[in-house]
């Protein structure tokens, strides 16, 4: 299951990314519950922030909302970050990402 985190200024997740992939995509869901992270394959290399950009234009793009308000909020340097999208719920940012996750986990609740 995807866990999506309601919080005062917006909703929440946990994201593990693949820098320098061949290209950039969702690749899936790993673990369950409040462990589950969303994997992400990035085609950008963890160099001077450049793959952490990549990471929130995706996500906007992906999410259908304007990169100003996707942000990372912890593991700038890190594989696994915690995304967080502004001004949204939880209800929405999860309605979001499972429209775009791959079709092998659509059907997650």
């Amino acid at each position: 299951m995807l866990f999506v985190k309601e919080t005062r200024d917006g909703a929440t997740f946990a994201v593990l990314v693949v820098p320098r992939a061949s290209r950039t995509a969702i690749v899936g869901v790993m673990g369950e519950d409040e462990d589950a992270v969303v994997k992400i394959a990035l085609a950008a290399p963890p160099v001077e922030g450049r793959a952490n950009e990549v990471l929130i234009a995706f996500l906007a793009d992906a999410l259908g909302v304007p990169r100003s308000v996707v942000e990372i909020v912890a593991g700038q340097q890190s594989r696994k970050k915690v995304v967080r999208v502004r001004g949204r719920s939880a209800a929405e940012v999860g309605d979001a990402l499972r429209r775009v996750l791959p079709d092998k986990r659509r059907e997650v609740p």
